[in-house]
């Protein structure tokens, strides 16, 4: 005997963005009829079904989803409204390949990376609160990866030349350090020295007065292609390897590495929240999207999507997703970390 109305338990994971997939549990979601499948909205728009049993749906973002309520339907009775956190598109036909970065005032970066050797007409771009999208860099090859610094300067990597670029707001662009080798992620610490990964493992730590020194050495077969500084004042690193099983390290100040957590597919972009919290693009437990691990090492899938190579917060508390050729706005409403 089922309810009279479908009803909604759970739905996980807690956000996506279009073309991840959102898990429902609950009771009296199917019964099998043709004629009583389930039939979900997000918004006014339809999800297509993946999977729908009594007690499971699982279902598909559309493109065109945006952020609303989630709706199952079973004939002509219809669940309570389950709140979606939904991405939208901020920007498309780029190609990132690690996190956006965002100043102050919540202007994005993001780059037009190419492949390796080729010359884009624009390298990085910046996107404004209204969400249009400016060319910022252009005499660029391989932007890789992007900060903003301290000094409210946008850092960027080249992969092509081992140089990180230090940019003004006008898209002023000089030399900050170089022989940084195939350097890929960057980030600040809270007394404002850059560490910069080099794809050999290599991470490299610059100092404000642009002093270098060789911070540590991961093994040859980690990228260091991700840095993010956490809130216990460790660096932390991920590179997605061959293999299904990688880590996340965290670097003491003295550098020594350990493997802070192991388990995830391919872990690229990374991020903390104001809470400790770590967040990771990854593939977890075979599903694709961003992992939330938490100071005790739980970990729960926190995001659904596919291509997902990096993320950061905004000072309007949402998430900033890129894909490997677009950026979603996620209103998650979580305050990031930020070391300075």
């Amino acid at each position: 005997m089922f309810p009279r109305k479908p009803q909604i338990h759970q739905v996980q994971p807690e956000a996506a963005i279009p073309g991840g997939e959102i898990l429902i549990r609950g009771e009296g979601l199917a019964d099998g009829m043709a004629a009583l499948q389930p039939q979900v909205t997000i918004g006014a728009v339809f999800a297509p079904i993946v999977i729908g049993s009594d007690s499971l749906v699982i279902v598909k973002v559309p493109e065109n989803a945006s952020a609303g309520d989630l709706v199952v339907g079973r004939g002509g009775d219809t669940s309570a409204v389950w709140i979606c956190d939904i991405g939208i598109p901020v920007a498309e036909n780029l190609h990132p390949v690690t996190s956006p970065a965002v100043d102050s005032l919540g202007n994005i970066y993001t780059t037009f990376s190419g492949s390796r050797g080729q010359k884009v007409p624009v390298a990085v771009q910046r996107i404004d609160l209204n969400f249009n999208v400016r060319p910022f860099i252009s005499d660029m090859m391989n932007a890789t990866g992007i900060a903003v610094g301290p000094d409210g300067l946008v850092y960027v990597s080249s992969r092509f030349d081992g140089q990180v670029y230090q940019c003004t707001m006008n898209g002023n662009m000089s030399v900050f350090a170089e022989g940084m080798g195939v350097a890929t992620g960057i980030c600040f610490d809270e007394d404002g020295n850059l560490y910069v990964g080099d794809r050999s493992g290599t991470i490299f730590k610059i100092a404000p007065n642009k002093q270098i020194f060789v911070y540590a050495t991961l093994e040859p077969s980690v990228s260091a292609y991700h840095l993010a500084w956490g809130p216990d004042q460790h660096l932390y690193v991920s590179g997605p390897t061959t293999s299904s099983f990688d880590c996340i390290y965290r670097i003491s100040g003295n550098g020594d590495v350990e493997t802070y957590y192991r388990g995830l597919g391919r872990p690229q972009g990374i991020a903390f929240d104001s809470h400790g919290n770590l967040y990771c693009a990854a593939s977890y437990m075979g599903r694709k999207g961003v992992v939330k691990i938490q100071p005790d090492k739980t970990v729960s899938h926190f995001l659904s999507g596919p291509g997902i190579v990096g993320l950061t917060f905004s000072p309007s508390r949402s998430m900033l997703v890129t894909t490997t050729n677009a950026v979603y706005r996620v209103d998650v409403r979580i305050r990031g970390y930020k070391p300075f």
